[in-house]
């Protein structure tokens, strides 16, 4: 079993967003003490004690459950530790002498499907303007319009310069982990108006990598939606499909509305 630990602060680069649970304001208002910095980013500072220790090859074959259990905020010095056993993978993100984020990976078994429901079919035509989130607006089992993405590489250094991750492989061309989740926060946002939401998990399948230049289409279906206490959820099942295969999924869970 071995154990490395790496430092990074933590940056809110979305205060300027939609998102105004990213703003010092809204934020305090659902009770915070600052803006949230996204759960992507979390994600990005994370991803980089797996792709450091493991190679390139880990955003291929593998799996990622990302549990976002408490926020981080902006200029929060976080202490990130990787535990593996060369199968299996944890790694914890901690600030405030709190536990921020869990991340568990493995490698996918030869004898494994490992794929989560994707969507294959777009569904439904491009809609001309967003409606603003509500229960009853959010079909189960209705996807999105497709839609199509093409990375470039001032994207990806931008992604990989906000989590402050300078491993070679980004500047080669390898799509940095905080691009693929920060597109699966655009697939939801791409579909409705989301004044205030937070992303809380995801589940990823990393089939094979993705590069800067690749054309990817993106296809979205929600697959459940439930209440908890004063909370409404979603889960939205996302594929990237790449020249007629699918290289990655995402079940990408998150709070669209606080009942006041």
């Amino acid at each position: 079993m071995s154990k490395t630990v790496y430092r990074a602060t933590a940056r809110n680069f979305a205060a300027e967003t939609e998102n105004r649970i990213h703003s010092d304001e809204v934020a305090a208002q659902f009770g915070f003490s600052g803006a949230l910095v996204p759960g992507a980013a979390v994600f990005g500072h994370m991803t980089h004690a797996l792709v450091d220790t493991l190679g390139p090859g880990w955003l291929a074959g593998h799996s990622a459950e990302l549990s976002l259990l408490k926020p981080a905020y902006d200029g929060d010095e976080l202490s990130i530790e990787l535990t593996s056993n060369g199968i299996e993978h944890e790694v914890l993100c901690q600030a405030r002498g709190l536990l921020l984020a869990r991340l568990r990976s493995r490698r996918k078994r030869v004898d494994e499907d490992f794929p989560l429901e994707v969507p294959k079919e777009p569904g439904v035509a491009a809609v001309s303007e967003r409606p603003e989130i509500h229960w009853d607006n959010v079909e189960v089992g209705v996807p999105f319009p497709a839609w199509t993405w093409t990375p470039d590489a001032v994207a990806n250094a931008d992604a990989a310069a906000q989590v402050d991750d300078d491993l070679p492989c980004y500047r080669a061309g390898l799509l940095h982990p905080h691009a693929i989740l920060g597109a699966a926060n655009r697939a939801f946002t791409r579909r409705y108006v989301l004044p205030a939401w937070i992303h809380v998990g995801s589940v990823i399948r990393f089939h094979r990598p993705v590069f800067v230049g690749d054309e990817i289409r993106v296809h979205t279906v929600p697959a459940r939606k439930w209440r908890k206490k004063n909370y409404e959820f979603v889960d939205l099942d996302i594929a990237f499909w790449v020249t007629g295969g699918v290289a990655t999924e995402i079940k990408h869970t998150s709070i669209f509305h606080v009942i006041r």
